[in-house]
């Protein structure tokens, strides 16, 4: 693992983003950057000193650009902007998401074009590095002028204001820091502007989906491979042949993934005159599941170009010139996470239905319920339950986010992105559909275990089948059990680096071919 990110505006991925909000790995800023985020800040001085008018930095915001503010004004002008600014509703993000939210804020400030100080930016990190979390509400962002309510909360404790959680325990803003040895700060002239006027919380949010719905493809595949073996599948439509004259490359790639999976596998066989054709669920596997592949490698690319770009405003360019302009509306990243939602759920909606034929004997031939004793004992029957309500759900959860729009600001930010509701929904149908494919996992090696024959399993399959099962046994359904405990193990497994690792470890797989 990385011992160090070094942020300098332009190279961080979507990996580092996972290392950082999850792995805690620590951050510093690239010294080159530091001169470009001093250079930025000279001209920003500049203006206040030649009483320049420049939005954002002596007037006004939004439709208040016209009211001039006075020089002795402008830093209590910053602060009011973001204790007004801070009017965010319902439960707080977790922590990997506040975590990604400030390093991206991080990695946008130092490419030196929002006249930030250095000791602004590097207050930010220093909060990152020692963990001190804002405490900041889910709801609230409109996804353009950025996210201002969201990120108003992030600042508030830099200023000894507001709440932050600390080893754990949520604090008022000043005692966090004092208890990291962090030292409050007061805002310069445009420097709250600076730190809230972007598309960070819906960019951090969607970032961690992005990543997760990776992990989750790859899942997927190994879910399908073991209900094809459960069914005895046919291994013809996996044939690299029949992808090469419809060459997507999400396609191509999960046949691949397939064929590599069920490699030396006893529990498939070929087409017979018997026996022509599997159903669309297994059959169509690398169709179904290489779309949304290609959908999601579409979005990582988005994400990794807005976690380096520059999205507040105004923006200082190096010569000095000042635009105000739009880089802060999240319309790039909305209709991505929007399109990340529906590639997601059609994961969980075509696992849900390979569940329903593994517990139904009429299309398995296995016992009903895959309980040895169907009648006394119900078995996985209220699995398929719950995964169709998960699987019902995320079509709700779909219906796309930036098509809407309301007016806001006396009219002067009229039309607006919903990005942040875009890549909550999105985090959402990723948790639901993630649920849906460990109830598969469960069902296929439950599946597995009850055919007559123990055939041996494929170079793939195999790992995933023993690692699954050091945590998850066979359930005997002597009598009925609270299946919700076995449910949380198997979603528990899948989620961890293990499982994944170990199937990776025998077969490569990727989501690009």
């Amino acid at each position: 693992m990385v011992q160090e990110i070094i942020l300098d505006g332009n190279s961080l991925t979507l990996e580092d983003v996972i290392a950082v909000a999850r792995k805690h790995v620590p951050c510093r800023i690239a010294e080159e950057a530091k001169k470009d985020v001093e250079e930025s800040r000279k001209i920003v001085d500049d203006i206040v000193r030649e009483k320049r008018v420049v939005y954002g930095v002596n007037t006004g915001f939004g439709s208040l650009c016209n009211v001039s503010i006075s020089p002795e004004d402008t830093v209590q002008l910053q602060e009011n902007l973001i204790r007004t600014h801070s009017s965010g509703f319902g439960n707080p993000l977790p922590e990997d998401a506040v975590r990604a939210i400030m390093l991206i804020r991080v990695n946008s400030l130092v490419k030196g074009f929002s006249g930030i100080r250095l000791s602004t930016v590097e207050k930010l990190l220093e909060l990152l590095n020692k963990e001190v979390h804002p405490y900041i509400p889910e709801k609230g962002s409109l996804g353009a002028s950025g996210d201002l309510a969201p990120l108003s909360h992030m600042v508030l404790p830099m200023l000894g204001l507001g709440k932050a959680y600390y080893k754990g325990e949520l604090l008022p803003g000043k005692e966090a820091l004092a208890k990291a040895g962090i030292e409050p700060i007061e805002l310069a002239a445009k420097e709250g502007l600076a730190l809230i006027n972007g598309t960070t919380v819906l960019t951090g949010i969607g970032a961690l989906a992005t990543y997760d719905a990776i992990q989750l493809l790859k899942l997927s595949d190994i879910a399908g491979a073991l209900s094809l073996e459960a069914h005895n599948g046919i291994t013809s439509p996996f044939e690299e042949e029949l992808h090469t004259i419809r060459p997507q490359s999400g396609q191509l790639a999960t046949a691949r993934n397939i064929r590599h999976l069920i490699e030396g596998s006893q529990n498939t066989t070929v087409a017979t005159q018997e026996r022509v054709q599997d159903p669309y669920t297994l059959r169509c596997i690398p169709q179904i599941h290489g779309a949304s592949k290609d959908s999601i490698a579409y979005v990582k690319e988005k994400v990794e170009i807005e976690i380096n770009s520059v999205t507040d405003n105004p923006i200082i360019c190096k010569n000095g010139h000042v635009i105000s302009g739009g880089n802060f509306h999240g319309e790039p990243m909305a209709q991505p996470f929007d399109f990340l939602a529906i590639a997601i759920s059609e994961i969980g909606n075509v696992s849900e239905r390979r569940v329903e034929r593994l517990v139904n004997h009429q299309l398995s031939k296995l016992p009903s319920f895959l309980v040895k004793h169907p009648g006394l004992n119900s078995g996985f029957m209220i699995t398929q339950y719950a995964c169709a309500a998960l699987a019902s759900e995320n079509k709700v959860l779909s219906h796309p986010a930036s098509v809407d729009s309301i007016p806001s600001c006396e009219n002067q930010e009229d039309f607006v992105s919903m990005g942040t509701i875009a890549a909550r929904k999105a985090g959402e149908v990723l948790k639901n559909s993630r649920r849906i494919v460990a109830t598969e996992i469960l069902a296929a090696c439950q599946a597995l275990d009850l055919k007559p024959e123990n055939h041996a399993l494929g170079k793939g399959t195999q790992p995933a089948y023993d690692v699954f099962r050091k945590s998850v046994k066979f359930i005997e359904f002597d009598k009925d059990i609270e299946i919700y405990e076995e449910l949380n193990k198997a979603s528990a497994v899948i989620e961890s680096e293990e499982f994944l690792a170990a199937v990776e470890e025998a077969v490569e797989l990727s989501i690009q071919f």
